[in-house]
């Protein structure tokens, strides 16, 4: 059976093999590690699927990021959810692929008619909704018509006021969950960024790029919500080289970049609140 069989002990951490006996919290994060990232293996275990992500991507893989961060969530197919900032809708493809759940892919700069025809054409229209969306200007839905909303590479982009977390809450219901998955630094830089990463430094960089304990302590300030989870995630380093191998024309800066980061800095940051 999986999570309780010998090979799952095998690969479960040193502490859990030495007694031979693991806790149902620990059997369930061994469990989580060795599935957490299988619908985006499989996919891209396809060369036709490695050139749709080459084509498709706009930052690090949102399908391995929404993936990691999905595992903490418990999805299914009744659920009406919130792919806000979905980009070219990898998200929101993984969404229905997985778990059949009906989403809307929302996004600012890719219109819904392009959206819409990458949709048609992997068969999954009839869950998907295009729609266009600026959040900064307000969500065009009913007051707690999703049970999650979602963000993937993102959110960074407009949500770095307690007033726009704010803003998004009343249109989960209660129960549902806030999850963002957003890249970040290790720690504040302030005024002393490193001296290999001046050259890549700007405004933007510097407004969106924020530790773990900064977004946290944002969130903290939200009324409405209780954070549930808040981590760096783990397919920091996978995500970023897999974006590095798309045709973007930003690639070739970011290649750069991340030669330069050397691992040193960057991470990426997962954020689950719960509306109460």
């Amino acid at each position: 059976m999986r999570g309780t069989g010998i090979d799952d002990v095998n690969k479960a951490p040193d502490y859990c093999r030495q007694s031979q006996v693991c806790t149902v919290r620990e059997i369930g994060t061994v469990e989580r590690r060795l599935t957490m990232y299988q619908f985006t293996n499989e996919f891209m275990s396809h060369d036709e699927n490695v050139e749709f992500l080459r084509t498709n991507m706009m930052g690090p893989n949102a399908m391995r990021l929404s993936e990691e961060l999905a595992s903490y969530l418990d999805i299914n197919e009744n659920m009406r959810i919130l792919d806000l900032g979905c980009g070219s809708g990898l998200s929101t493809l993984f969404l229905v692929k997985k778990y059949g759940a009906q989403v809307f892919a929302a996004d600012l700069w890719i219109s819904p008619t392009e959206n819409y025809e990458r949709f048609r054409t992997l068969g999954i229209d009839d869950k998907a909704i295009p729609i266009f969306v600026d959040a900064t200007k307000g969500l065009p839905f009913a007051h707690g018509y999703f049970d999650l909303m979602l963000s993937i590479d993102a959110y960074h982009y407009f949500g770095d006021t307690v007033e726009m977390l704010q803003s998004l809450i009343p249109f989960v219901t209660k129960g549902g969950h806030i999850a963002v998955a957003i890249p970040g630094s290790k720690y504040e830089f302030g005024k002393n960024v490193p001296n290999e990463m001046q050259p890549f430094w700007n405004s933007e960089i510097e407004r969106t790029l924020r530790s773990l304990d900064w977004w946290k302590a944002l969130w903290a300030k939200a009324q409405g919500v209780e954070i549930v989870d808040s981590r760096e995630m783990s397919c920091c380093r996978q995500a970023w080289e897999e974006w590095l191998t798309a045709y973007h024309p930003i690639v070739a800066e970011d290649i750069k970049m991340m030669e330069a980061e050397g691992g040193k800095y960057f991470n990426f940051i997962q954020l689950i609140a719960k509306v109460i």
